[in-house]
């Protein structure tokens, strides 16, 4: 039975760690049959690579973004499998398509397709036009959006990832520069690069975006069994043409986490489960919504704790 007041959030890019999924995989069927479904779709140990390594590979982008969304979906087969249901979801970047595919926009085959070639465009943008992200922690949107006017070059506020947490992306020298500004007014251990092969959510990604307009363009999608929250807006979409036109967008535009979740507890959302691996997503919420629950579901153990909770013996 669905939860109205249980949204599952899913994240992105920088969530993985090598020994993803093993656990659920090893122990429901349902996590197994979907890392069985990714390595016949793409053609590659995907599982092996989540499983056991090795973790130079499993950051490329080209295999992180397919990894973080098979084990993803196979935390939530297992979730569904225990009557876990969501009455909204959401995800941050590369999320999205995890959501989707739990909101029934999108089938996870078709999920891996558009992934695998997102991955690979956003790569060849990275590698073609050099630039990099960082993660400013403390300055106010509007004195960090004031400082990324003043460099030379391409530098946006790319993340508005909750109250006091934002990220730049841009050109190296025109980040590095607001970089330099914003240690000189917080201090310089609240700023910080982060290990990334492009800049993600600029300008810069307009090759990839570009590219992956046919892609995207050939895949079906149906209405959403559920409300879906999307990053460009941070409203619920529920036409599947603005669906599709926001995904292309995402690409290069900034993701619009803080006010995704707003939108959620508006639409009277109290509790989160982030399903997939790591805590990124609880600790934003908490650090947004401090009045709302947040759970994660990686692993036998926190999936011990949200069935407890939200099961359907509940």
């Amino acid at each position: 039975m669905t939860d109205n007041h249980l949204a599952f959030i899913f994240p992105g890019q920088g969530s993985q760690q090598v020994g993803m999924g093993a656990e659920l995989a090893q122990t429901y069927p349902a996590a197994d049959a979907v890392f069985q479904e990714a390595d016949a779709v793409l053609g590659q140990e995907l599982r092996q690579l989540c499983f056991e390594g090795p973790e130079a590979d499993l950051k490329q982008t080209e295999n992180t973004q397919l990894a973080i969304l098979t084990c993803s979906v196979a935390a939530l087969q297992v979730l569904k499998e225990c009557g876990v249901v969501p009455s909204a979801v959401a995800g941050h970047s590369l999320g999205e398509y995890s959501a989707l595919v739990a909101a029934g926009v999108i089938d996870f085959e078709d999920a891996l397709h558009l992934v695998h070639a997102r991955a690979s465009f956003m790569a060849e943008a990275g590698s073609t036009q050099q630039g990099t992200m960082a993660a400013i922690l403390g300055m106010e949107t509007g004195r960090l959006q004031a400082l990324c006017d003043t460099a030379e070059g391409v530098v946006n506020i790319a993340n508005y990832n909750c109250p006091g947490q934002l990220v730049i992306s841009g050109e190296i020298e025109a980040v590095n520069h607001v970089l330099d500004l914003a240690k000189a007014e917080i201090g310089a251990r609240r700023c910080r690069p982060l290990p990334v092969s492009g800049a993600f959510h600029s300008p810069l990604m307009a090759p990839a975006q570009q590219k992956f307009a046919v892609p995207l363009e050939s895949v079906t999608m149906q209405s959403p069994q559920v409300e879906v929250a999307m990053n460009v807006t941070g409203e619920v979409a529920t036409d599947v043409d603005d669906i599709r036109h926001l995904l292309l967008q995402q690409i290069t535009r900034p993701v619009q986490w803080e006010k995704t979740l707003q939108t959620l507890q508006k639409t009277g959302i109290t509790h989160f489960v982030e399903v997939g691996p790591g805590k990124v997503l609880s600790g934003l919420v908490k650090r947004t919504l401090p009045e709302s629950s947040a759970m994660n579901v990686e692993d036998i153990e926190t999936l011990s704790l949200v069935t407890d909770e939200y099961g359907s013996d509940k």
